[in-house]
């Protein structure tokens, strides 16, 4: 699989860096200003989850509701202190093996996208300094739909001029599992196969994938 692919599709979060730690502090500081706990069990379940849907998650979990403007109001408050947090980051935060193994596809001449629900993924990929390992970057500004629909990995496929059954998709979320294969892509899961056993292949991080 890993061999014959001529596209590769990586997920940002939790497979190239672990920004998700920000996103829970922001998120878990949002809670805590409206008055309930968010804690790190309840965080899985927004893995791989736009931000407007994780909010829904999030006043589900406080037995809270609001009207648009007060959500709209709410998101922008959580990702200010999100993006307060990323501004910060540096390249040694990324994921073992994770610039290494771009590198290696790129000399073997496979066309690499990232396809992530993250609004923020050009400015993390300028943090990190690795925006040139990316022939496409398919993010939350560009697909209206979030994971499980397979909107953007078809969307990154498309942009890597190549069909989604020659992409292999790099996620470590349940539903990005299921929105690669919905596209027709094959998958390796990035983390646990208690989580992940749906996809073709599951590794513990990218550096397992070095040659």
């Amino acid at each position: 699989m890993l061999e014959s692919m001529k596209g590769a599709i990586f997920d940002l979060d939790g497979v190239i860096v672990d920004t998700a730690k920000y996103h829970y502090l922001a998120w878990r500081a949002l809670a805590n200003r409206l008055g309930f706990e968010f804690t790190e069990a309840d965080n899985e379940r927004l893995k791989g989850v736009s931000r407007m849907r994780s909010l829904q998650i999030l006043l589900e979990i406080g037995g809270m509701d609001a009207d648009e403007a007060e959500r709209e109001q709410m998101a922008e408050t959580k990702n200010k202190e999100y993006v307060d947090y990323i501004s910060r980051l540096e390249p040694s935060e990324l994921l073992p093996g994770a610039k290494e193994y771009l590198m290696c596809l790129r000399s073997r001449g496979v066309r690499v996208a990232l396809g992530s629900a993250s609004k923020n993924a050009v400015f993390i990929l300028e943090r990190l300094g690795i925006t040139g390992l990316f022939d496409a970057v398919v993010d939350g500004t560009k697909v209206a739909k979030a994971k499980p629909d397979p909107e953007v990995f078809l969307a990154a496929s498309a942009e890597l001029g190549l069909d989604p059954a020659d992409c292999v998709v790099f996620e470590d979320a349940a539903a990005g599992v299921e929105a690669a294969k919905a596209a027709g892509c094959r998958v390796v899961g990035i983390g646990s196969a208690d989580i992940l056993g749906a996809a073709d292949r599951v590794v513990g991080g990218l550096d397992a994938l070095l040659p």
